[in-house]
């Protein structure tokens, strides 16, 4: 029989380690000594402990581990399936966040952009005709919708929010969103947008939206939401 720290030197774990799976039942030690609380612990109790760490090394939780320490390997198996598949995801999407970080590192930019999808919308809306990004100014209040594949330098077409208007549903989209940042003006954040778009390999995929909101306390956001589908091989930050 051993006492808690040579078992922990020859397992190479720590005393507070095989504590805590005292505690909550993963490993008991073979007896207690009433009087002095020393703990001991046998070869059986050693053998349980490197199989504990075993499946901790394969990624499986100390919960799990409780559950499958005496289970048929036909179970742990079965729960390393699920787990593989959990990390999968997990290191896609860490992988996805060390892109997102070293391409906003690349570029100077104010905006946060972001992948997702939204529901259907039905508006209501008076058809215009803009010459130039800066007119959309006058609609400030409101929602404005552009159609076009890049920002232009001539003029396009837009509408805007308008009770009594034409009907409009835009379908469920995937879409980029982003807020523009108070000290950012909405063309630049377009222009920043658009840029992020072509070094994601993206493509527009139907009208921009651009929503002004006004909180209770009377200060504004301006959320862009641009519709993307897949447009070709991405561009890199510094093309």
């Amino acid at each position: 029989m051993w006492r808690i720290g040579q078992v922990a030197r020859m397992a190479g774990v720590s005393d507070r380690t095989l504590r805590h799976y005292d505690k909550i039942g993963l490993l008991r030690p073979a007896a207690v000594d009433r009087a002095t609380g020393y703990r001991w612990y046998g070869a059986a109790e050693l053998t349980r402990l490197e199989r504990v760490r075993g499946l901790r090394r394969l990624g499986l939780s100390l919960r799990q581990i409780a559950e499958l320490v005496d289970a048929p390997d036909a179970h742990v198996r079965q729960a390393l399936t699920e787990t593989v598949d959990v990390l999968r995801r997990d290191i896609a999407a860490l992988s996805e966040a060390v892109a997102a970080a070293e391409d906003h590192l690349a570029v100077e930019t104010a905006i946060l952009p972001r992948r997702t999808t939204v529901a259907a919308r039905r508006l209501r809306v008076r058809r215009v005709e803009v010459g130039h990004p800066s007119e959309l100014g006058a609609w400030c209040s409101t929602t404005v919708l552009t159609w076009l594949e890049d920002l232009p330098a001539n003029g396009f077409p837009a509408a805007v929010a308008a009770d009594g208007g034409e009907p409009l549903t835009l379908p469920e989209r995937t879409v980029v969103r982003a807020v523009v940042p108070p000290a950012s003006g909405v063309v630049r954040a377009g222009r920043e947008l658009f840029d992020w778009l072509r070094r994601h390999g993206l493509a527009i995929g139907g009208p921009t939206v651009e929503d002004h909101l006004t909180d209770a306390d009377g200060v504004t956001a301006t959320v862009l939401e641009i519709p993307v589908r897949p447009g070709g091989p991405r561009v890199s930050a510094g093309a």
